[in-house]
């Protein structure tokens, strides 16, 4: 059966009208596709770029917390420390005013001469030997002369040990400290060091806790107490 040409156009029409259909349908599809595929890529940029400037935004933090935990702890090791060196020198003032005194007593004989037997009194007991031998300052000799009297007798009161103490004309102790004794035995090999300046040392060393709880009153960081 031959088509006539008002059943061509038609056929041809109704061609046409589906191809643009199924192109538009395409196209739409496309379209809607390309739109979903950029909703997801623009999500998961921005997600990308949240999470960059949230990472950024913790480091920073991260470091400045730190800088300040950092700078805190400078300022309190200075503070500390300069608040300990204070202290220290307070305390070096007093022991250099008890060095003062000290050389202020060795000037007045009725205050000084018992001090002094009483130092070779000590000496004596500490070595325990039938001969010893004194050293003192060329100053002193004369009134160590006398104090030796007191200190025998009193070794020997307490011993009931016999004992000879000679003051020694040849070698003399520093001219320039506060006073007091060396009591050396017979063989010269053993030295009892009794200076005024040795005391004050053994005395600060041990009083200085009481003196810093005294003055400065208990330490924050001190968990226990001699």
């Amino acid at each position: 059966m031959t088509l006539s040409d008002e059943q061509v156009k038609s056929e041809l029409s109704k061609m046409q009208a589906f191809i643009e259909k199924e192109a538009k349908e395409k196209a739409k599809e496309i379209k809607l596709k390309a739109d979903e595929e950029y909703e997801i890529e623009k999500a998961s940029i921005v997600r990308s770029e949240t999470a960059a400037i949230d990472s950024t935004y913790e480091q920073k933090l991260k470091k400045a917390s730190l800088a300040q935990q950092i700078t805190k702890s400078t300022i309190g090791n200075k503070t500390r420390l300069r608040i300990l060196s204070t202290k220290d020198e307070v305390l070096q003032d007093i022991f250099d005013d008890a060095e003062k005194e000290l050389k202020k007593i060795t000037q007045d004989k009725k205050q000084y001469k018992p001090v002094l037997s009483g130092l070779i009194e000590e000496g004596l007991l500490a070595l325990l030997e039938p001969k010893v031998s004194i050293k003192v300052r060329e100053q002193d000799v004369a009134i160590a002369k006398e104090a030796i009297t007191d200190a025998a007798k009193n070794f020997e009161d307490k011993t009931k040990f016999k004992v000879e103490v000679t003051v020694d004309d040849k070698d003399y102790l520093s001219k320039d400290i506060a006073g007091g004794v060396v009591v050396v035995n017979g063989t010269g090999k053993i030295e009892v060091d009794n200076t005024l300046e040795e005391r004050l040392k053994i005395l600060s060393e041990e009083a200085l806790p009481a003196i810093r709880l005294e003055l400065f009153g208990p330490s924050a960081t001190r968990k226990f107490f001699d």
